[in-house]
C-alpha cells in the first residue's frame, strides 16, 4: 500500500479537527487555520495548522493576533517544530497540541513556562480522544479520524 502524501494528511487532520472544535466552540471563540500570529518571543512568523481564539480575541497593530488571543494551537509533527514550542510556550499560549500521523499519537502540551517549555505533556495514541482544556470548558477532540501515512 503506497504511503499519503504529507499535504494530504495535513489537510485530512486539519479538516477534521477544525469541524469538531468549530462545532464545539460555536460562539465562544473561533477556529482558523495558517493566521500568522504575532508572538514576540517567535523568532520568524508563526502560522499554525490550526488556532483556536478566544471569544474576545481582537487583532494586534499588525493586524494579526498575539498569544493572549490564543486558546490553543494544534500543528502537524515536522522538523523544527522543538523551536516553535519554545515560542509558543515562552509567548503564553496555554494549549499546544502536536499531531503524528506517522507514530499515531496526539501530544498535548499544557503549562507553558517564560522559560519557553510546557512543564507538562501527555501522549494519546489515535483512537482515544482528546480532552482539551479551553477557556474554562473542556473541549473533546476525537482521533478515531485521523489518517496515518499507510491509510488509504
Amino acid at each position: 500500500m503506497p504511503e499519503v502524501p504529507y499535504d494530504e494528511l495535513r489537510w485530512e487532520v486539519v479538516l477534521s479537527a477544525a469541524g469538531q472544535l468549530g462545532e464545539q466552540t460555536a460562539g465562544h471563540g473561533r477556529v482558523l487555520s495558517g493566521v500568522v500570529l504575532d508572538l514576540p518571543a517567535a523568532p520568524d512568523q508563526l502560522a499554525p495548522d490550526l488556532v483556536v481564539l478566544s471569544p474576545d480575541a481582537v487583532r494586534g497593530g499588525h493586524g494579526r493576533f498575539g498569544a493572549a488571543a490564543v486558546e490553543a494551537v494544534l500543528e502537524l509533527a515536522r522538523p523544527g517544530l522543538g523551536a516553535v514550542a519554545r515560542a509558543y510556550a515562552e509567548s503564553g499560549v496555554p494549549l499546544y497540541v502536536v499531531v503524528d500521523p506517522a507514530a499515531a499519537v496526539c501530544t498535548v502540551h499544557t503549562a507553558p513556562s517564560p522559560e519557553g517549555v510546557y512543564r507538562e505533556a501527555e501522549r494519546v495514541p489515535f483512537g482515544n480522544d482528546l480532552f482539551l482544556p479551553l477557556g474554562g470548558r473542556t473541549v473533546v477532540l476525537r482521533t478515531d479520524p485521523f489518517p496515518t501515512p499507510g491509510t488509504e
